[in-house]
């Protein structure tokens, strides 16, 4: 190895040591603050103050309770980068990435089941199709909710907690169990928990505006149904973004490790930083989510303001009650 060589690799090991060092904490931080606060505001809400439900605040409601549990798990990854080490278990270290995908599939799916459901409003305005039964909704959620466990559940036997140098670690799933099994179970899962979803979406999207543009063609003074493509897009848009990357990502950073690929070292850490930076990326998902409860109508809004001026009210009564 070449001086220049032995450089290089040290440049691209500094920037793979930093990212893991002050970019994933930070980003982890910023998304747990956020997020918790923005899905406890949320679930506040959907359990107090939400009186009709509908087939679209049901799988609102269970993408927000996916987001709250996977987003209090944060805190042990923050301290996990921050100290370099992992001190919590094999059992933590299994159920923390458990929950990152159970996270992230379920909360495909229900974005791709509110946008089959924001086609049906406008085709369906008066809620008489099947599928926007609440009964129906509440099936197909927890159908979701079993299909994504049981299609996670070989994560648990590629991921654990190994030692390195002394050090205790828990490998995140790219980077665990054998190289060429796990990348085909990635593949397999890209291809039916995000794959499948996305193309779900877009045809919807345009389904939704063919609908609404030759509605208006034939009726020119009809309300306006702008808000059902606004979620769509939105929908759509958050997979492209947040979620693309890091599948990409992922799948390279598997199949690097197999051993028809023949990569440097230095190569190798250029591809792990970029797999790094797309996680957070991916994670942004739980915080971002809260948007679509204000955007999916249902007087969730309203209810929710008025609920919360209530208890502002009532406080401020109490507060001025005791010390007049």
């Amino acid at each position: 190895m070449t001086l220049q060589n032995l450089e290089e690799q040290m440049n691209c090991s500094d920037v793979e040591s930093m990212l893991k060092k002050y970019y994933l904490p930070t980003a982890y931080t910023i998304e747990f603050i956020f997020g918790l606060l923005g899905n406890s505001v949320v679930l506040f809400g959907y359990i107090f103050c939400l009186k009709n439900w509908s087939s679209g605040s049901i799988y609102l409601f269970n993408l927000c309770i996916s987001d709250f549990v996977f987003l209090c798990t944060f805190p042990l990854l923050v301290k996990k980068y921050i100290n370099e080490e992992w001190t919590f278990g094999d059992f933590l270290c299994k159920c923390n990435i458990y929950l990152f995908h159970e996270n992230l599939y379920t909360s495909i799916l229900f974005l791709a089941f509110i946008s089959v459901d924001r086609y049906m409003l406008i085709k369906y305005p008066f809620r008489d199709h099947i599928l926007q039964r609440k009964s129906t909704a509440i099936m197909i959620s927890l159908g979701i909710w079993i299909l994504v466990s049981l299609e996670i559940s070989p994560i648990l036997i590629f991921v654990k907690q190994v030692e390195d140098k002394n050090v205790t670690k828990c490998l995140d799933y790219a980077n665990s169990g054998d190289a060429t099994w796990s990348l085909v179970y990635s593949l397999c899962l890209t291809f039916t928990g995000f794959v499948i979803p996305l193309c779900v979406i877009w045809i919807f999207y345009m389904k939704i505006t063919c609908f609404i543009k030759k509605r208006n063609q034939q009726l020119p003074n009809r309300a306006s149904l702008e808000k059902p493509v606004t979620i769509v897009v939105l929908a759509a848009t958050m997979f492209s973004i947040f979620f693309t990357p890091y599948h990409v990502m992922r799948n390279l950073k598997i199949a690097s490790r197999t051993e028809s690929w023949t990569l440097s070292t230095c190569s190798q850490m250029t591809l792990t930083s970029v797999y790094i930076v797309t996680r957070p990326i991916a994670y942004l998902n739980s915080m971002i989510n809260p948007v679509f409860y204000f955007l999916m109508g249902d007087n969730f809004r309203e209810m929710l303001l008025a609920k919360i001026k209530r208890i502002y009210t009532s406080l401020k009564c109490t507060f001025n009650s005791r010390w007049p």
